[in-house]
């Protein structure tokens, strides 16, 4: 029951190996450098990073490599974030780290720029993540007008030079030939020229004048 009881966690990140650095304080209006925290080659700590993800929220936890043993702990919020990174350096950062609602700044190293790389990528996972569900998109953004065609727009206006015809139900009629009317008859009779359509004659007067 009490292995039920535990809260399941989630392992967004793991660094078999970096180094924890005492730092002095930030100048005013300036950023941290690595070179300013003396030899780097000597740390005040080595161990395993972990970021730990749980119902709660995420946190980065600094463990030793062979016991698991504690060593700091620094919740980490998206919208306050308590990573910084160096101005001289991809490779080490500034760490907020909490311990019974006291704060203290570290620095931390890796010992290869691929795994900071990929701890900045897990961060940012994370955060796009947590800001997604904090800031759902709206009905109208989530699904399409189902009356607008997907994928990109087509031009449809007429090029120099082309044309267009139009087809209208009910109303298409024979092509006209020399010697057809109108009416559709024959035009070609005595007294006739040209194959012309021939003169109707005058309706009859409606009455006479007196």
């Amino acid at each position: 029951m009490d292995v039920l009881d535990e809260e399941v966690e989630s392992i967004l990140y793991i660094a078999r190996e970096i180094s924890v650095y005492k730092i002095p304080h930030l100048k005013a209006n300036e950023g941290h450098r690595a070179n300013d925290w003396g030899d780097l080659a000597q740390p005040l700590w080595k161990g395993r990073l972990r970021i730990v993800e749980k119902s709660n929220g995420a946190a980065l936890m600094f463990e030793d490599a062979q016991t698991g043993e504690l060593f700091a702990r620094a919740p980490y919020d998206a919208l306050k974030p308590c990573v910084e990174s160096v101005l001289d350096s991809s490779r080490y950062f500034v760490i907020r780290v909490e311990d019974s609602g006291k704060k203290a700044y570290i620095g931390m190293g890796f010992a290869e720029r691929t795994d900071s790389f990929d701890f900045n990528v897990a961060l940012q996972d994370y955060t796009k993540r947590l800001k997604a569900a904090l800031s759902p998109p709206s009905l109208d953004e989530e699904t399409p007008s189902p009356h607008i065609p997907v994928g990109p727009k087509k031009d449809y206006s007429l090029k120099e030079g082309q044309t267009f015809s139009i087809s209208i139900p009910g109303k298409a009629s024979k092509l006209l030939t020399p010697g057809t009317s109108l009416l559709g008859s024959s035009t070609q009779s005595t007294g006739s020229s040209g194959g012309g359509v021939p003169l109707l004659p005058p309706p009859p007067s409606s009455g006479r004048k007196k």
